[in-house]
C-alpha cells in the first residue's frame, strides 16, 4: 500500500480550501488544531464528544466568516480556532451552570470571556513566536546536533537507537552529546529571543 503525504497547507491555503469545500483542508484543520481544543475542553469539565461538538461549531463559525468575506485574521489560524472554541465552551459551561474552569470560578458574562480570550490570544501569539524562534534556532544548529535532537524529541527514538544510528560507543555517550546539543540550541534560541 503506497502512502503519500499531502503537503502541509498554509493558513491561507487552509482558508481557501475550507471555502471551496476541500476535503484535504478539512482533514488538516482537524488533524492540526482539534487536539488543542480537545485538551482545553477535557481539562475543563468536558469530554471528547463535547470537544468534537465545540470544534465543529468553531469550524462553522470560521467557514461562515470566510464565505461572507468578513474574516479578519490578526493572529495565526490555530490561535483563532482555539479562541473561538474556548469561547464557545465557556458559554456552554455558563449555560450548564458550571463555572469552575481549572479550579478558578469565572463569571458567566461575555465580557469576562472576551477578556480571557484576549489574554489567550496574547499568550498563544507569544508561544507561536517562541516556536518560530525555536525552529529557526534548530535550523541554525547544524549537524549532527539537529538530527540527534529531532530524532530524540520529535521522532521519539530511544537513546539506544540514537547510539546505533550515530555510532556512539554507548548510550551514556549519546546522552552526553544530546545534552551538549541541547545547550547549544538553548544558547541560539535565547540569543534570538532576547533580540
Amino acid at each position: 500500500m503506497k502512502e503519500s503525504r499531502s503537503p502541509i497547507l498554509t493558513d491561507d491555503e487552509l482558508l481557501m480550501g475550507l471555502a471551496n469545500g476541500s476535503d484535504e483542508a478539512l482533514t488538516q484543520l482537524y488533524r492540526r488544531y482539534f487536539p488543542m481544543v480537545l485538551h482545553f475542553v477535557t481539562s475543563n469539565s468536558g469530554n471528547e464528544d463535547d470537544a468534537k461538538d465545540i470544534y465543529q461549531e468553531a469550524l462553522i463559525v470560521l467557514y461562515e466568516k470566510v464565505k461572507s468575506g468578513s474574516l479578519e485574521l490578526h493572529c495565526q489560524l490555530k490561535t483563532y480556532l482555539y479562541s473561538v472554541g474556548r469561547r464557545l465552551w465557556l458559554k456552554q459551561l455558563a449555560q450548564r451552570s458550571r463555572f469552575m474552569v481549572r479550579d478558578v470560578e469565572i463569571a458567566a458574562s461575555d465580557e469576562l470571556a472576551v477578556g480571557q480570550i484576549d489574554d489567550d490570544l496574547t499568550y498563544h501569539e507569544e508561544r507561536d513566536r517562541q516556536f518560530d524562534l525555536m525552529a529557526e534556532s534548530l535550523s541554525q544548529l547544524g549537524e549532527p546536533c539537529r538530527t540527534l535532537l529531532t530524532d530524540f524529541y520529535i521522532q521519539h527514538l530511544s537513546m539506544q537507537d540514537i547510539t546505533e544510528k550515530f555510532g556512539y560507543t554507548n548510550a551514556d555517550n549519546a546522552k552526553t552529546q544530546k545534552y551538549k546539543c541541547l545547550m547549544r540550541l538553548k544558547r541560539l534560541f535565547f540569543s534570538e529571543y532576547k533580540s
